[in-house]
């Protein structure tokens, strides 16, 4: 039996989005169970609405609810019986496999962080999310996408190995291509770090069972060139937003075309079924859920704002990885490259300080 650890009270639609959203979840998925945290009078009224899902919650009350507003260092000091801390210690204890959050993104994983702590060998933590994307499988992986702000080029190997680990579990691909996102593909492009990180991915592909392309662009993110994108938080939550702003840009421009006039609202019908197709595919709900690798447990961040299907839809990902051993399979994947990484590393250097000592004097 799966069990999913979920903070019902941080989002912004509130406790009843997220009920909705385990009993989407649960219908879809009769071998799962919940437990649920939050103010335990309201939760009980709400999973009371939906028929057959109090067989299937655990309600775990706590007092107290981390805002958007709060900062990370606070919650980290004084967040303790918060319905955000009380999830992700339900993962910690062993009771669930996987928590998911709609909350407030930097405490959340502070919190994880505090509780779960890192993978060994991890420097710093990343969220992944999923990129619709013209690949068979409809989607790419992108790291970092907010945990951090900057990355050396050990922390973007290690975001390469994490990835192609979630792209292998998530997204069911047994050698996925990873490419570094850059200004532009060319070897001799970008920055000091980012020369450094393509060649430490070069070497340590084959031990972290992956296929490097080399150098991308933000074009390919939604490419079927690459199936992982790796670049800092900083970076990665620009293009994230940006991406999001733009599907919701297209929705919008596409409503005021099809209902500018009578021809037009005749038009959309008749195009009905490709418009619903086209909005199923570039609706930010169906991949809501980034993911936080690098720590000793599973833990899924859902959008904030999520309504009842977004909401399922992180859940969705949360049982997934849950039923793989995905934490333990990264630890190992993350392992391996890191010595490949290392060993290629000391024998470029061993051999560059070799041909220093054996130069002539002049």
């Amino acid at each position: 039996m799966t069990v999913i650890s979920v903070d019902a009270m941080g989002g912004d639609r509130g406790p009843a989005a997220v009920v909705a959203g385990i009993g989407i979840s649960a219908r879809q998925n009769a071998d799962v169970q919940f437990i649920l945290h939050g103010d335990e009078a309201a939760l009980s009224a709400l999973v009371a609405k939906i028929p057959g899902l109090s067989d299937r919650v655990r309600i775990a009350h706590a007092d107290r609810v981390v805002t958007m507003n709060d900062k990370p260092s606070q919650v980290m000091r004084h967040g303790e019986g918060t319905s955000m801390w009380s999830a992700i210690d339900s993962v910690k204890s062993g009771e669930a496999q996987a928590a998911v959050s709609c909350g407030n993104t930097g405490a959340l994983m502070a919190v994880s962080m505090i509780r779960l702590r890192k993978i060994a060998g991890v420097n710093r933590p990343a969220i992944a999310c999923l990129w619709p994307s013209r690949n068979a499988g409809g989607f790419n992986v992108m790291l970092d996408v907010g945990a951090g702000i900057e990355a050396e080029a050990e922390d973007l190997l290690q975001f390469a190995a994490m990835g192609a680990s979630y792209a292998r579990n998530g997204l069911t691909l047994s050698r996925p291509r990873v490419g570094l996102l850059n200004v532009g593909t060319e070897e001799h492009k970008g920055r000091a770090e980012l020369k450094t990180a393509h060649e430490r991915m070069s070497e340590a592909a084959d031990a972290g069972g992956f296929d490097f392309v080399g150098f991308v662009e933000g074009g390919d993110i939604p490419s079927d060139r690459v199936d992982v994108i790796v670049t800092d938080g900083f970076t990665g939550n620009i293009a994230l937003k940006t991406g999001e702003g733009t599907a919701k840009l297209i929705s919008d421009l596409l409503k005021e075309v099809f209902g500018a006039g009578l021809l037009s609202k005749f038009s959309a019908l008749l195009a009905m079924n490709s418009l619903k197709r086209l909005q199923r595919r570039i609706d930010p709900r169906r991949v809501n859920g980034g993911v936080f690798l690098g720590l000793n447990g599973t833990v899924v961040k859902s959008h904030g704002s999520a309504d009842e299907t977004g909401v399922a839809a992180a859940i969705a990902l949360a049982i997934k990885l849950a039923r793989t051993g995905f934490v333990e399979r990264l630890a190992e994947r993350v392992a391996s490259t890191g010595r490949t990484g290392q060993d290629a590393a000391d024998t470029k250097a061993g051999t560059a300080a070799a041909g220093q000592e054996t130069e002539p004097k002049a």
